[in-house]
């Protein structure tokens, strides 16, 4: 299919579908599937929390080099390549994840997963977005990036439920891995025939000029960095929290699963803010509640702790992630696809 051609509002509905599946097997099972899974690898490999924090640190290093490397222009041209590239890389990744029980094996796999879910993320979001924004379909945004949101529940409900068919001792953790692996295979076979050759050709033909790191850029750009920073703990830990204070597996399945749910539909409830305040004080307030959700994961009591938690992650990291992409490329002038 030529990329200059305008996709159809069925296709591009199909489009928003795909990319929300693809943002669901890569980003909710790729990156994130790590944390219900977690707990049982605690209990089973075993693994002590310093070790949970080395394989966790490993994927975050990965996906930070899978964005840095999605910068440079190598990948114009090649979008749809490098997307289904990565998905599929994810779902090998997820399974290698079964076959090991060794931290240094678990850090390997972890990084090169962060390095697939990076790239599907961001070339996908690429084709996705840059034919919704041609079409004028701001909902098809909200909806490839609630895929994210949406796999985190998936995944959680997938660990609850292969946890009550194993009696719930955490002993199933490779079957989990196996769980995501099939999701997102499952995925690839789903969105290969929907998936446009790239984004719209005037979106990336032209070769851009270096990144200017003027002040606005580098504040915006440290700003999401902390972000990262904040919310790594709470997103890794947060079953395992629960799991340590003996809130029981209902609780641990819940934190997670309302923070998937909470996540899938945060762009569409954060819209009116966005349209009141504008897009730099909304991101600066859904900041200040994300903040306000990792000091409530630790400060409260632990079942209204994670639980309180897990709803103000999912609320807010995604609108963040869309609201500080958005901010960067406004203030790259004319290298967006390099912010």
């Amino acid at each position: 299919m030529s990329i200059d051609k305008p996709l159809s509002a069925r296709h591009l509905t199909a489009l928003g579908f795909a990319g929300a599946l693809m943002m669901a097997s890569a980003m909710g099972f790729g990156r994130f599937s790590f944390t219900p899974i977690l707990p049982g690898m605690m209990a089973n490999v075993p693994l002590s929390a310093g070790d949970a924090g080395i394989v966790a640190a490993g994927n975050f290093a990965g996906y930070l080099a899978g964005a840095v490397l999605a910068a440079y222009s190598w990948g114009s041209g090649r979008e749809r390549l490098v997307a289904l590239s990565g998905l599929f890389a994810t779902g090998a990744l997820l399974l290698a994840m079964a076959a090991f029980n060794s931290v240094a094996a678990f850090t390997v796999i972890r990084f090169l997963a962060g390095i697939a879910s990076a790239l599907t993320m961001i070339f996908t979001s690429q084709i996705v977005i840059g034919h919704a924004v041609k079409a004028g379909r701001d909902n098809i945004q909200a909806l490839h990036y609630g895929g994210v949101g949406a796999g985190i529940a998936i995944s959680s409900l997938a660990v609850y439920l292969i946890g009550v068919v194993f009696d719930g001792g955490g002993a199933s953790w490779r079957e989990e891995w196996i769980a995501g692996a099939v999701f997102s295979f499952l995925t690839f076979m789903l969105v290969f025939r929907i998936l446009p050759a790239g984004p719209p050709r005037h979106a990336s033909a032209v070769a851009e000029p270096p990144l200017s790191w003027t002040r606005p850029l580098f504040l915006t750009t440290s700003a999401y960095g902390l972000f990262g920073f904040g919310y790594v703990i709470t997103a890794t830990f947060i079953v395992a929290i629960a799991r340590m204070a003996a809130a029981g597996v209902f609780v641990e399945f819940l934190a997670w699963f309302i923070t998937g749910c909470a996540a899938a539909v945060s762009l569409f409830l954060w819209k009116p803010l966005l349209r009141a305040q504008g897009l730099k004080r909304a991101f600066v307030i859904v900041l200040a509640v994300e903040a306000v959700g990792v000091f409530a994961s630790v400060m409260l009591p632990p079942v209204s702790g994670v639980l309180m938690g897990g709803l103000l992650l999912g609320l807010t990291f995604m609108v963040i992630t869309a609201y500080g992409l958005q901010l960067g490329r406004e203030f790259a002038g004319p290298s967006p696809r390099r912010a």
